[in-house]
């Protein structure tokens, strides 16, 4: 007789498992009570009933739409300074030097030579 049966369950056993398992599971189980929405994903409102006359006695829900509005802010008015190195370039845009348009240094305006005359005709026809 080589057929093995199965070892007979243990039933004390299989609680203290279960038990052990409940207790982790609670351990690190965040209860979340404050639902809202996601500020981050787009919004598709709709419009009332035509045949209901609502007053506007609704109030607004000053923390999401602080949170809404701070979704929305492009990263320059959020943070002081750049949170990746990506966000560096252009981060700063005030020019460091007042432009003078009579210092020919810095100021090169556009001029029209013999090539640039025919092309701008050509274009023109």
């Amino acid at each position: 007789m080589t057929s093995k049966e199965p070892a007979p369950l243990n039933f004390v056993h299989q609680n203290a498992i279960l038990c052990e398992t409940i207790k982790k599971e609670q351990k690190h189980q965040k209860l979340h009570k404050d639902y809202r929405v996601n500020p981050f994903k787009k919004i598709n409102v709709l419009a009332s009933k035509p045949n209901t006359n609502l007053e506007d006695d609704t109030q607004e829900d000053e923390q999401f739409v602080n949170i809404f509005k701070k979704a929305r802010e492009v990263p320059t008015e959020k943070y002081d300074y750049p949170q990746t190195e990506s966000q560096s370039y252009g981060w700063f845009t005030t020019p460091l030097i007042d432009s003078d348009r009579s210092d020919i240094r810095l100021h090169h305006p556009r001029t029209m030579s013999e090539v640039t005359k025919c092309m701008d005709a050509a274009w023109r026809l």
